[in-house]
């Protein structure tokens, strides 16, 4: 039996101080990103597209349009953007820096309010990471951050006999049994500094991964750091640089750099409900 009061699992309900409290953090986002040039899209709630870029297609909830073709519900807001205004709006305007706060959903029931910025055409990972964190600063909220870097994962899979699926599952027994021993250095790095003692040691292609992450760890002047280079995002976009904060084991925000519609381009989501819920424990605490 469902009651009259009940809503399904996962989906959003706010009101009073919570709805206050969600407005005011996308207020102060909204200003930051306007101050530094974005302009505001809201993309539709249907795609045709979603399950190009989804990494698992069954958290994608399907339905069908009026000639009966595939189409889902809005999973991803990064994409769709990118392709509308490459695709669809090119000839209305050339801006190329953007923002969106609106939901997305993922099968069956689960509902998640977003923030998010996307730069095309530029792979100023520094800047927008930056941007993001004058954004926490007004929120006075400091999560830990972790960046990372796709392409260690992918080199590790092609060149270094250690496939995607262990280094997702984060299987420590399988990924030290690997025969390449620098490889259990790797998976103990977790601080920027850490890397100058890898610098001859492990394979000349993933040192200069490696040093990607060093660098942006150090441009952005920011303590609450780790480094984590066998970390594999889960969205099939992001190329390189990857970053994510997170506060109590959530996810509160991440973004890197990405190719779409063959376009390369960096970005990031806030995940708004998780800043709610990170506020409101710093508040009763």
């Amino acid at each position: 039996m469902i009651h009259d009061h009940e809503i399904p699992k996962g989906a959003r309900l706010y009101f009073g101080a919570t709805a206050k409290l969600k407005r005011k953090i996308e207020d102060i986002a909204s200003d930051v990103l306007y101050r530094h040039g974005f302009e505001e899209i809201v993309t539709p709630l249907f795609s045709y597209h979603q399950h190009l870029y989804i990494e698992d297609e069954r958290e994608l909830i399907r339905l069908n349009d009026e000639a009966n073709r595939a189409l889902s519900i809005r999973a991803d807001s990064t994409i769709d953007v990118v392709r509308l205004i490459s695709n669809r709006l090119g000839r209305s305007t050339d801006h190329r820096k953007w923002f969106y706060i609106q939901p997305i959903y993922r099968y069956p029931t689960r509902e998640y309010y977003q923030i998010g910025a996307e730069w095309l055409e530029s792979q100023d990972v520094a800047l927008i990471l930056k941007i993001l964190l004058e954004i926490f600063n007004r929120l006075k909220i400091r999560p830990q951050l972790q960046i990372s870097n796709i392409k260690i994962p992918l080199l590790l899979d092609q060149k270094y006999n250690l496939s995607l699926e262990v280094q997702k599952s984060a299987d420590i027994d399988k990924i030290l049994e690997n025969e390449n021993d620098w490889i259990r250095d790797l998976l103990y790095l977790s601080k920027p500094e850490q890397i100058d003692g890898l610098i001859g040691v492990v394979p000349e292609p993933i040192e200069t991964e490696l040093l990607k992450i060093k660098e942006i760890a150090t441009s952005i002047n920011y303590d609450n750091l780790i480094v984590a280079p066998l970390y594999y995002a889960k969205m099939r976009y992001y190329q390189e640089l990857f970053f994510r904060f997170f506060d109590r084991n959530e996810t509160l925000a991440m973004g890197g750099e990405y190719l779409a519609q063959e376009l390369k381009a960096c970005g990031f989501a806030i995940y708004t409900d998780m800043i709610i819920k990170s506020l409101k424990v710093e508040n009763e605490s």
